[in-house]
């Protein structure tokens, strides 16, 4: 009768990512059974819902059959269904560690999980051995592969059998040697909207990155019917999604309306099945005008939705489709001010012109620059926080629009005195084109955020530098 381990626990090792799994195998007088592949079970102790689409198998007649050492732009969940096998990984990735080695070995009580990019090789030590694997991609001609010389010297490893007295395949003997191996690059970030403000943000926050592409709308529209196509998915871990229909006023209007809701609605469906499909993480950025504003407190993330417009509509809805891809952050935020038209460049515009604005004073909230909400985007990313709901603004107390233009005009040199304060019924009175209903309340908690490990900036001290360039 064969029986292995009692319980299933994992192991790391010294290439990140790459995990030993000790699988529970139970057998009695007819043979044995094991749970080669539980997600539930394994992903509650670390392994990533890596989303496997194929199951492969590779039978080996005699021991000292040798395979490998070949890296593909996929993960793997590596077992052996009977026998047993010398497995040998090589991390082939770009970084300090390329060329660590691994090596252990593997029956049907052990199994190992292989991230992408790592090389993967294996010896019988039985005859009959069947290998089992899993992978989260199928075969293409044009995805990125590389190879090593199982025998390479730099490599070292040491193979049970001697290699001129294995099995080997004409092809894995002519693999070439590390150091003419170019690594696998991991899988991409792809930011969409990029150029709106907060995707000029996030270009200068991921200036020089080679793994980070950027696509504006004349690239990449999210209205395209052929939005499946545009790309090849499966390159890309995570998409950030700062494309989006942001003319407030104009959605109250027939026309208006209908582009909200194409874009920030249809659009975002179409992405979010994309990122289900490809275990992709999707950031999705939303607003504070999914609130009605009649909190007397911040809102946190877990308060409900009430939007008072179409704009705030279109926004809760996609908040609602985002949050069914299983790897998401939704990043709701206030008040943004980045590169192009905006409140504090307009302010600027009519100081200079000896115009004296009138400003409302009854909508309160917190200015969130564009640099600072891509900096926590870019956090929430790097650090793996957990999946979910974020508000990002600057810090510091509530403040009016009024309070907000007085500091403008102060800090590009002009009287404070010369903005007028009006209450938001005045300035709806007093303008004959449709304006959207805005929360009196704008103000977001930053306190899921801040538990992460990011501190927002203050709103004045990043005013203070906006207003100086």
């Amino acid at each position: 009768m064969t029986e292995y381990g009692k319980s299933l626990s994992v192991n790391a090792t010294p290439i990140d990512g790459l995990t030993i799994w000790e699988l529970p195998v139970h057998g009695d007088n007819r043979g044995w059974f094991k749970e080669n592949w539980q997600c539930d079970k394994m992903a509650a102790l670390g392994l990533p819902d890596f989303g496997p689409v194929q199951n492969n198998i590779s039978f080996n007649d005699v021991a000292g059959t040798t395979r490998g050492i070949h890296a593909e732009p996929w993960d793997k969940f590596v077992s052996v269904v009977t026998g047993r096998i010398f497995g040998a990984w090589v991390d082939l990735r770009p970084g300090p560690a390329f060329g660590t080695v691994f090596t252990a070995e593997l029956d049907p009580s052990r199994a190992v999980f292989v991230p992408r990019g790592v090389g993967n090789a294996f010896q019988t030590l039985e005859p009959n051995t069947a290998y089992s694997y899993l992978v989260n991609d199928h075969y293409s001609a044009a995805a990125q592969y590389a190879a090593v010389n199982l025998a390479d010297e730099t490599l070292a490893i040491a193979w049970p059998i001697p290699l001129d007295r294995a099995e080997l395949s004409a092809k894995d003997r002519a693999h070439p040697r590390l150091a003419a191996v170019e690594p696998i690059a991991p899988r991409k970030t792809l930011v969409l909207g990029a150029d709106g403000q907060l995707g000029r943000a996030l270009g200068d926050e991921y200036a020089g990155d080679p793994n980070v592409e950027f696509a504006g709308r004349a690239e990449i529209d999210l209205t395209d019917p052929a939005l499946d196509t545009a790309r090849r998915w499966r390159d890309y871990d995570t998409i950030i999604n700062a494309a989006a229909h942001t003319a407030v006023d104009a959605a109250e209007t027939p026309a208006g309306r209908t582009a909200a809701w194409v874009t920030n609605v249809t659009g975002v469906t179409g992405l979010s099945r994309i990122a289900a499909d490809h275990n992709i993480t999707l950031v999705q950025v939303s607003s504070d005008y999914v609130f009605d504003g009649t909190a007397t407190r911040p809102y946190r993330e877990d308060d409900p939705v009430a939007p008072l417009g179409v704009y705030g509509q279109t926004k809760a809805a996609g908040e609602q489709i985002a949050a069914t891809v299983p790897r998401h952050y939704i990043v709701r935020t206030s008040w943004v001010i980045g590169d192009g038209h905006n409140f504090v460049r307009t302010m600027q515009a009519l100081a200079g012109r000896d115009v004296n604005p009138t400003v409302v004073d009854d909508q309160v909230g917190r200015l969130t620059f564009a640099a600072e909400l891509a900096r926590a985007i870019r956090h929430l990313i790097t650090t793996r926080a957990p999946y979910g709901t974020y508000h990002v603004t600057g810090d510091g107390p509530a403040t009016s629009w009024a309070d907000i233009a007085r500091r403008v005009f102060a800090l590009s040199g002009y009287d404070p005195g010369r903005i007028r304060s009006v209450s938001t019924e005045e300035y709806f009175a007093a303008h004959t084109a449709p304006v959207a209903p805005r929360p009196r309340n704008s103000m977001l908690d930053n306190a899921k955020i801040r538990a992460t490990g990011f501190v927002p900036t203050p709103v004045e001290s990043a005013m203070v530098q906006y207003c100086e360039k």
